[in-house]
């Protein structure tokens, strides 16, 4: 809550301290009462020990204990303060890492937020140890080291693996539909993006100019400005540039070109894509992927795609699973989203034993065959009809869909606050990262 806002209409005297708070006390009247009334203008030295602060069994404890034993050298790679070399140290990507996994833990996804926190929270406090973070840092540093993450998440698996928590075996596969951060009203065909682009390149020239001829304007503010008009413009020419392929997919699936039914591209983030969500609507979304392991229920997996078609996620997603884990997967479950024969005969063909429900026939029963049937969609379509394997079909309700939901409640993942792929896929990993640690840190600590 922003008190300074809200109560920024009061007199000043409303803030104003007593200057004579003990009068009452020392009062010679029998019948005054005696009160204690607060004095804020006294200043107080108070002795701070961060470590005898922060509750010994605190989650923040957890976390810097995992970081510590995780392997970051990807994040150090790319720091340029090296040796005696003139500018500024780094910070240390270890204390970012942590700081971004408890936020994560505790579903705060605004780097202003955490920069807040890290000033005043005392567990976030403790993680700093004395050092100052500000929120540019903080958010570069989340989304700006996407191969690094995938690394550690690896790590997190492999060490899971290691200690016999992961099997790897049996695979559930369920897909998340999150809310990008993009207005359903910011989508454009060619013309309009065309037209804005003019008025954009318009703009992105006066910002400079009115830069040149006002040199008394704050440089920060300056180039914030220019930043923010370059930013736009790099937004609808990725749009633009994006358009005649989705063009073309467009045609394909309708079969009708016409003006009526030209694509159309969102100017604020031009990689999302309109899919109907879980609550029934339709608005501009990510298609995020997670593979769990159903022993444990660790995520195993995750990917992020930009189309809500599921049906070519199947193979990707055990493949990514097994190069993780070491481990070749025997059993993989989804649900009829992800069912497409050509997939299930492979899978069945390399020794994967399908778990995914029937289609539905003419009659409203399940479609038990199909004339034309390869030996391996047999094989599902008569597993699926027996009662073991419908028992373990269950499992996939209630690991994958769980780990969707926990994410998409508690870990950040209920609206996306960053734009494009590879920012929206750091993003994921973190919450996977974050998800993963909350269930199997006291392992991770051994």
């Amino acid at each position: 809550m922003n008190t300074t806002r809200s109560f920024s209409g009061l007199p000043e005297s409303e803030f104003t301290p007593a200057q004579d708070s003990t009068a009452v006390i020392g009062s010679g009247n029998p019948s005054e009462p005696r009160l204690r009334r607060p004095d804020r203008a006294q200043v107080l030295l108070e002795p701070v020990c961060l470590e005898e602060r922060l509750a010994a069994d605190h989650p923040a404890r957890g976390v810097w204990a995992v970081v510590e034993r995780l392997d970051l050298a990807k994040f150090y790679d790319t720091i340029e303060a090296r040796g005696e070399a003139p500018g500024r140290a780094a910070t240390d990507p270890k204390l970012l890492v942590a700081l971004w996994l408890l936020a994560t833990i505790e579903s705060i996804g605004s780097a202003r937020r955490l920069e807040q926190l890290c000033q005043e929270h005392d567990a976030y406090r403790w993680l700093c140890g004395g050092i100052g973070v500000n929120h540019h840092t903080l958010s570069d540093f989340r989304v700006a080291h996407e191969q690094a993450l995938d690394d550690l998440f690896t790590q997190v698996i492999a060490a899971l693996v290691e200690r016999g928590v992961v099997k790897g075996e049996r695979l559930s596969q369920d897909s998340l539909r999150t809310r990008a951060a993009a207005g359903t009203n910011s989508y454009r065909r060619e013309q309009s993006l065309r037209r804005l682009l003019a008025q954009t390149r318009a703009q992105v020239e006066a910002v400079k100019k009115q830069a040149d001829e006002a040199p008394a304007e704050s440089a920060r503010r300056a180039a914030a400005r220019q930043r923010a008009a370059r930013e736009r413009l790099e937004r609808i020419e990725a749009a633009l540039a994006v358009l005649p392929e989705l063009q073309a997919i467009k045609e394909h699936r309708t079969g009708k070109p016409s003006k009526q039914r030209e694509a159309r591209v969102s100017t604020t983030d031009p990689e999302a894509r309109r899919m109907k969500l879980s609550h029934g609507a339709v608005a501009p979304a990510y298609n995020v992927q997670f593979g769990v392991d159903t022993g444990s229920r660790a995520i195993v997996g995750v990917e992020v795609i930009n189309t809500g078609n599921d049906q070519s996620q199947s193979e990707p997603m055990r493949h990514q699973v097994e190069q993780r884990t070491g481990r070749r997967v025997k059993e993989h479950l989804f649900d009829g989203g992800f069912v497409k024969k050509e997939s299930i005969h492979r899978a069945e063909a390399s020794g994967v034993a399908i778990y995914a429900p029937l289609p539905i026939g003419r009659n409203g029963q399940p479609c038990t065959h199909s004339r034309g049937d390869a030996p391996g969609v047999t094989a599902w379509r008569q597993r699926m009809t027996t009662p073991a394997g419908q028992e373990i079909y269950k499992q996939r309700a209630a690991t994958v869909e769980t780990v969707n939901a926990e994410t998409k409640t508690y870990r950040g993942l209920n609206r996306f606050v960053v734009r494009g792929l590879k920012k929206v896929r750091c993003v994921t990993l973190w919450s996977a990262l974050a998800y993963n640690l909350v269930h199997f840190a006291s392992i991770l600590t051994t």
